[in-house]
């Protein structure tokens, strides 16, 4: 009864007035959340490297009826991050949502039948790493949590994967990564726990992109073989559509939603990490 009588009957997916700060909202999974937090009322920026991209984006959003701009800066370059925030704050307000999507796998680091992990080059592993784990979510979080924790209220969502809770086959690197993104975000959590500021995860199944494109269909357009192995791993039959994230996502930014909720991982994988045999 007391958290109705707190929030009243307003809508508790509300985001009207919240700054979101969404870092790799131009790609495919980071895009469709930036328009689902807009679509619940934020403001959102686009944050990321390439300005054809990020504004291209941030005009579609506003095209649909919400507000979002676009800010540069490299996710990689704590320096970059804090001239972004500096600008966010003085036009748009004080952050307290922040998606970090930015992710991927180096090539260079996928395992095939001639090409084994003593093989993988340090730079390349390294560079699962920086991309996934240090521009992924450590720096975006050293920059922007601060201020969240000191205000007493921030929601952070950071993009996981399946392959964090069990490795997948050939992409060891990008596991591994992962996989400290998920500990990472559970180390926050904690650590801000009783500041006001949560951090979660969405694990993410299989959502035809084009980073994952060649991997899962051929040219002609049909299933490769690997689709086929995923397809009889996942209950539901089929892939994820970007759009299905959003749900989870506006939760999770929604402190009237999901005020008691941090340190937790939200699966939208239509089954695949509950499927073994």
């Amino acid at each position: 009864m007391d958290s109705v009588h707190h929030y009243g009957m307003t809508n508790r997916f509300d985001l009207k007035g919240d700054v979101a700060v969404v870092i790799g909202g131009t790609g495919s999974l980071g895009g469709a959340i930036a328009q689902g937090l807009a679509e619940a009322g934020s403001q959102v920026i686009i944050l990321g490297r390439n300005s054809q991209n990020g504004e291209a984006k941030a005009l579609s959003i506003r095209e649909n009826g919400g507000k979002a701009d676009y800010v540069k800066a490299d996710a990689m370059s704590a320096e970059s991050l804090k001239a972004a925030h500096a600008t966010i704050r003085k036009q748009f307000g004080p952050p307290v949502i922040l998606v970090n999507a930015a992710g991927g796998n180096d090539p260079k680091t996928t395992l095939t039948g001639d090409f084994t992990f003593d093989q993988i080059p340090l730079e390349a592993w390294r560079g699962n790493f920086d991309l996934n784990l240090v521009g992924g979510v450590f720096l975006p979080c050293q920059e922007f949590c601060p201020a969240m924790v000191e205000s007493g209220k921030g929601s952070v969502i950071n993009i996981a994967s399946v392959s964090a809770h069990i490795p997948l086959s050939r992409v060891v690197a990008y596991s591994a990564a992962k996989a400290a993104v998920l500990s990472l975000s559970q180390f926050l959590a904690r650590e801000w726990a009783g500041s006001g500021v949560r951090v979660n995860t969405i694990t993410p199944g299989f959502f035809p992109a084009e980073q994952n494109r060649k991997i899962l269909f051929n040219e002609d357009g049909t299933p490769t073989e690997r689709a086929g192995s995923i397809m009889g791993h996942t209950p539901m039959g089929r892939f994820g559509n970007a759009e299905e994230l959003i749900g989870a996502a506006v939760f999770l930014a929604s402190h009237a939603a999901s005020s008691f909720v941090t340190g937790t991982d939200i699966r939208v994988d239509g089954g695949f990490l509950s499927q073994t045999i």
